[in-house]
Parts: structure tokens; C-alpha cells; sequence
């Protein structure tokens, strides 16, 4: 498991202009206000001091309200994993990445054929990604169309937990599965409050943009708050659709309704876990329809990354997608330029970075390896090159002098392996040895590695007896290692 690293080398806005976007965030907030159309948050709100237009379920906040409700959210949020390995501090300028959902069709590993994804491909999903190194924490990427929807929930989450021992994310559909996923992991974690003391799931839910907080999602983040769960509050503003066409106003978009979010937790439940969040992204010129592999998405990100340091906040970054139909060369630049601009900017988990493309409908086995790699060469670039005495070699350089190798030398045995980013997927053989083991390209060698992971038998990352009380206790769960 490669460690997480800080970084913060991409800074799109000047301090000035990081302040500016406060401002009007500010002013959105207070001025413009947000829909709530839940009764419950909208209460909430007006007891905490917003100022409500019951008419037309309007809540507006005043500038100290709103700092007082952010400064009590936690700056970091510690996402448990079930192994201590595992255990990722979201905050400040840390970096993680993972994969994000919840696509609707898997490219099937053994036909190539795109079809519907089932509950058999997030266990499958789970199993794969349990063994990338450069993946730290697991979102649920898929949605089990074979799954009736008030099963969904819990089936899910067991798909994560019982694959990998890395912290699992995902977001919900129903009050009930909040309950039933709470209830599972307490089982798993001897407790309540023992699984309060180390959450190894968190969930996500939403702001409607623009500027909307619906019945639906805010009941899900009551809920979660209410059980000290960690949250997610991401919203999806699209430049020219549903926020301003121009890449500031998209900030500003994201950053307001996000926060609303988050106040509605620390309302609810003081000192939840929550994180500011994005799905943020552009549109096709030609018929504003969304888009998820655009340069752009990957600056916007950036640039709330850094709003989400200027806050104090824990942040969920996109990027990492493609709008490309299958695994070939546009998946690749695509899917790297949003990586490393996230990575650059210090964005604390960018999620999305792993296996998906086809406007986010689709999920692929081979583009997670090949995401596995691409995440390994941003998260190096994110390192930057080490200035010290034995990084600039000197006296090496002095021993060998001119005209000699350094081949042989202890100082190259001593660093080859930190300085330099080993990769799994890239083939860098001569062209003849690369012939003659097949002439595969980067699609067949990332196709080749899943086959050679998913083709072992299942092992269950959760002891015998934990599985079976699990399984017991919720007959509704579906196990295709069973």
C-alpha cells in the first residue's frame, strides 16, 4: 500500500482571489439563500438563526452564522480502514485517491461486452481494488440492477466490506438502509460506539444544484449525521446548465451549496464528520450536456480544493474520468490530467480517479489498472524531488568522476526504489522482447493483471464469525462467494 502525500505545488486562485470567491459565497448565502424542501432541516435551520421564508422554503444565512456553523465542523476526518494500514486523515493538503460511482454498467472482464452491472461486479470491483497499491480508500463504484432498490443500501456496503479491509464510501438511497448499514457495522465493530470510535464506512449524499437541498437527500444526511456516520455534502454544478457558464461562478456554486450541507451536520449532531464536496464539471458546447473529461473539470476541482483550505475543511475531489467509450489513448489523457491537477492542488480524496468513463455510466476492470497506474505517477509528482545531501550525491559524484558509471554504486542499489516510480502496467522492453510476449498494448496488459487477480478464489476479509452474523442477521444480503 503506497502512503498518502501532502501537496499543495497548484494554487489556481492568488490569495486575493481565493478571498473574493468567500465573498460572494457569502453573499449567495445570504442575499440569494438555498431551497430547502425538507421540513425537518428547514426547522433546523431557523432555530439555528437563518433567516426562513417558509413561503417559498428559503433559508438565508448571515456571514457569522455561517463561520461559526463551518468552525465546528472537525478540520481533519480520520476514515478508518479495518487494518490500521488503512487508516487515511483527510485535511490540510493530504492526498488519497479512490474510486467514486455509482456507475450503471460494467464492461464485462471476460466478454468485453458493456451490459448492466450486477451485484456479482461489486464484489468483483471490491476483490480488484483491494489489491491496487495506489488506491486508498474504496468507493462503491457500482449500482446492482439486480438488486430490489430497498435492498440496495445494504448489499452494497457488505460488497465493500467483505472484499477489502480499506475504508469503505458510498453513497444511499433510503432512511432504512442508513439504519440497516449502521446496524451491520456496529455488529462488525462489537458496538455502537465502537464503530463510532473508528468508522470504516462513510456515506455520501447530496446538494441539488443550483442551489437546492431535496427532501430525499436531506433526510439521508439527517440520518447519517444523527448516527455520527461521516458525510459527504458534494453538489454538481455544470458551467452553462446549472451554475454560470464561467469556471469562477461554478467555484462559487459548488462551495455554497456544499457548505450548506455542512452546517445542516453540524447542526444536526455538532462535530460530525463531514467533508466538502464536488462533482463539479462543464458541459458540450453543442448541447450542454454533461461532460466528465474536460481540462477544466480538473481546474474547478483544484480551485475548490484550495477554497476547502481556506475554510479549514476535509475535501472529496473529482477527477480522474473519461468521456471516452473504451480503454484506449483518450481514456488515458483524459483520466491524467484531472488526476494530477487534483494531486497538485492538494485535493484530500479525489474520487472518480479509478476504473470509470463513458460520461460516469460506465465502470471498467482493465481502465482501474490502468487508473492504479496513472494514480501512482501523479501521487510521485506530488512527492517532488528531495534537496538533501544524499539526493544530491556529491561525494558520489566525486568517487566516480569522470568518465566512470554508476551502475554498480551502493548510493544507486540504496535509492532506486523511493526515487523512481515503479510501474506494473507500462511496458518498457525493447521492441523485440515486447513482439515476442505478444505485442500487447497498455488495454490487453491492464486486461491480462485483472484476469490474474479476479481469477483467485474469493477470500473473505471478515472473519468467519463475523461473516456469519452478518449474513444471519440480514437475509436479504446476496453473496456470490457463497
Amino acid at each position: 500500500m503506497k502512503k498518502t502525500v501532502r501537496c499543495n505545488r497548484y494554487r489556481p486562485f492568488n490569495d486575493e482571489q481565493a478571498k473574493m470567491v468567500h465573498e460572494t459565497v457569502l453573499r449567495v448565502l445570504g442575499e440569494i439563500g438555498i431551497e430547502v424542501n425538507e421540513e425537518e432541516a428547514l426547522e433546523l435551520f431557523q432555530k439555528a438563526g437563518a433567516k426562513v421564508d417558509a413561503d417559498k422554503s428559503i433559508a438565508r444565512f448571515d456571514s457569522e452564522l455561517v463561520m461559526k456553523l463551518i468552525n465546528q465542523a472537525p478540520s481533519n476526518v480520520t476514515l478508518w480502514g479495518r487494518e490500521e494500514k488503512h487508516k487515511i486523515v483527510l485535511g490540510e493538503d493530504r492526498v488519497c485517491i479512490g474510486t467514486g460511482g455509482t456507475a450503471i454498467r460494467v464492461v464485462d472482464l471476460d466478454t468485453g461486452e458493456t451490459r448492466a452491472s450486477e451485484i456479482r461486479d461489486l464484489h468483483d470491483m471490491a476483490r480488484l481494488c483491494h489489491h491496487l497499491d495506489n488506491l486508498h480508500l474504496y468507493m462503491l463504484p457500482l449500482y446492482p440492477n439486480d438488486i430490489p432498490k430497498e435492498n440496495v443500501d445494504l448489499n452494497r456496503f457488505f460488497s465493500g466490506i467483505v472484499n477489502t479491509t480499506k475504508h469503505v464510501m458510498g453513497g444511499v438511497y433510503t432512511v432504512e438502509g442508513v439504519r440497516d448499514v449502521f446496524e451491520m457495522c456496529s455488529l462488525i465493530a462489537g458496538s455502537p460506539d465502537e464503530f463510532r470510535k473508528r468508522p470504516f464506512i462513510s456515506m455520501i449524499t447530496c446538494v441539488i444544484s443550483p442551489l437546492k437541498m431535496d427532501s430525499h437527500y436531506t433526510k439521508l444526511m439527517i440520518e447519517a449525521a444523527k448516527h455520527g456516520i461521516p458525510v459527504v455534502c458534494p453538489a454538481e454544478p455544470l458551467c452553462g446548465a446549472t451554475s454560470p457558464i464561467t469556471l469562477a461562478a461554478n467555484v462559487v456554486h459548488q462551495v455554497t451549496e456544499s457548505l450548506a450541507g455542512v452546517m445542516l451536520t453540524q447542526i444536526v449532531n455538532p462535530g460530525t464528520p463531514v467533508i466538502l464536496g464536488t462533482v463539479s464539471s462543464t458541459t458540450d458546447f453543442r448541447d450542454m450536456r454533461y461532460i466528465c473529461g474536460g481540462v477544466e473539470m480538473g481546474m474547478i476541482s483544484a480551485a475548490e480544493a484550495q477554497m476547502a483550505q481556506f475554510y479549514g475543511l476535509p475535501f472529496y475531489a473529482v477527477g480522474g474520468m473519461s468521456d471516452s467509450k473504451v480503454v484506449d489513448a483518450q481514456a488515458g489523457y483524459e483520466s491524467a490530467m484531472t488526476t494530477l491537477l487534483n494531486v497538485l492542488a492538494g485535493a484530500n480524496f479525489v474520487h472518480d480517479a479509478i476504473g470509470l468513463f463513458d460520461f460516469a455510466l460506465t465502470m471498467s476492470y482493465e481502465k482501474c489498472i490502468m487508473d492504479n497506474e496513472i494514480s501512482g505517477m501523479a501521487m510521485r509528482a506530488a512527492e517532488g524531488i528531495r534537496v538533501d545531501e544524499e539526493t544530491l550525491a556529491f561525494d558520489v559524484i566525486k568517487e566516480v568522476g569522470p568518465g566512470g558509471s554508476f551502475i554498480s554504486h551502493k548510493h544507486t542499489a540504496r535509492n532506486m526504489r523511493k526515487e523512481h516510480f515503479l510501474p506494473k502496467l507500462s511496458d518498457r522492453n525493447i521492441r523485440e522482447k515486447w513482439a515476442a510476449q505478444g505485442g500487447k498494448d497498455a488495454a490487453r496488459r491492464a486486461h491480462d493483471l485483472a484476469k490474474k487477480i479476479l481469477d483467485r478464489p474469493p477470500e473473505p476479509q471478515l472473519p468467519a464469525e463475523k461473516l456469519s452474523a452478518v449474513t444471519d442477521r440480514f437475509p436479504q444480503i446476496v453473496y456470490p462467494a457463497k
